[in-house]
């Protein structure tokens, strides 16, 4: 098998005045376009609209965007750190659902404030790069250290089913959910892997089905509502998706279709696990119910990438996440080991907080 060449999802170019260079991921399949973001405003509106998106890819753009944003202001005290509230807030506002965001956000604006009295404007603004650098970094390592606990779950399983997106375009490098697939190829062991469209706007036929393809592992494109006949079917063993925020008790938020999965899966007897890094978990909620979804434009539904297939006026609900219950979980994999069972206990155990 021949790799493909590594594509980076987000590239930071230049210095202090340098800027972040991304893929338009809503232009794959079929155009590989970069978007040069200079100022935040290109940065806040690449997260909105999707062109960058995946829980930690959305929050390594945003702690660039932090960098950005900065910018525009001089090396002088109140104006800097005004600034920076007010760039935090500016990008805390693009998506709701996503914990890596605000995770990202918190830590650059936490890192400015530790130095505000140590060293001048300048110097932090230096700092603030390599913290952004650091983010996307340890993200890198993390999807490496997700896929080398994850891996060995899937030994004895043949066929895997996948939803939404979360691979290199999600995150640094190999991803979450799709990193436990491509640490398996590396280990010598080929899956086939079924992955749903992920309606309404097929993540998963453009994004996940294209980086499977990339890595020349065998892939079945199905359509969402198959989902249920290809387990009755015995094609897949087990059932891996990511996550956007996993709450303290387990309850874990995921692209909206992720909770039927988990439902389906439970009635074939298939294990479901949930692959991501421990910047999703969010202890701050006690469950499911306290994680806010977004709902997205009806437009997404009725006029699918520019095409009316809905009538006039017809009433629309378009939730993006919705949230699957910790007792449908069957192991949640982290970087820092596998969560199992999918409790508070265990998950404060294996994230080093018991």
């Amino acid at each position: 098998m021949t790799k493909a060449t590594k594509v980076e999802t987000m590239i930071w170019e230049g210095g202090v005045d340098g800027y972040l260079d991304l893929i338009d991921q809503t232009r794959l399949p079929n155009e590989m376009l970069r978007i040069e973001c200079r100022d935040v405003e290109t940065v806040w509106e690449a997260i909105k609209m999707l062109r960058v998106r995946g829980a930690p890819a959305i929050g390594i753009a945003a702690a660039y965007g932090v960098v950005v944003g900065l910018q525009t202001v001089p090396d002088e005290d109140e104006q800097f750190f005004a600034r920076m509230d007010e760039v935090v807030n500016y990008l805390a506002s693009s998506r709701p659902t996503a914990v890596n965001l605000f995770w990202a956000l918190d830590r650059m604006q936490r890192q400015s404030a530790s130095l505000r009295s140590e060293l001048p404007v300048s110097e932090i603004r230096e700092k603030l790069i390599d913290e952004a650098q650091a983010i996307h970094e340890e993200d890198r390592q993390m999807c490496h250290a997700i896929g080398d606990h994850g891996a060995g779950l899937l030994a004895d399983v043949d066929g895997v089913l996948t939803h939404c997106n979360a691979g290199g375009l999600a995150t640094a490098e190999y991803g979450t959910a799709l990193s436990v697939f491509f640490t398996a190829q590396d280990r010598g062991h080929d899956l086939h892997v079924y992955v749903d469209e992920t309606r309404p706007l097929l993540q998963g036929a453009r994004l996940t089905a294209w980086e499977l393809m990339q890595r020349g592992i065998a892939t079945t494109l199905i359509c969402d509502s198959m989902a249920a006949q290809v387990m009755r079917e015995g094609r897949v063993q087990a059932v891996v998706t990511g996550a956007d925020r996993i709450a303290s008790n387990g309850d874990s938020a995921n692209k909206i279709g992720t909770y039927s999965l988990a439902v389906l899966a439970r009635a074939h007897g298939i294990p479901f696990y949930i692959a991501a890094p421990s910047s999703t978990f969010d202890l701050t909620i006690e469950s499911g119910a306290q994680i806010p979804i977004e709902e997205r434009n009806a437009t997404e539904i009725t006029h699918g990438f520019g095409r009316q297939t809905a009538p006039d006026g017809v009433q629309v609900y378009n939730p993006a996440f919705d949230v699957t219950p910790a007792d449908y979980i069957s192991a949640i994999i982290t970087e820092q080991g596998i969560i199992r069972p999918v409790n508070e206990a265990k998950i404060k155990q294996v994230l080093g907080f018991a």
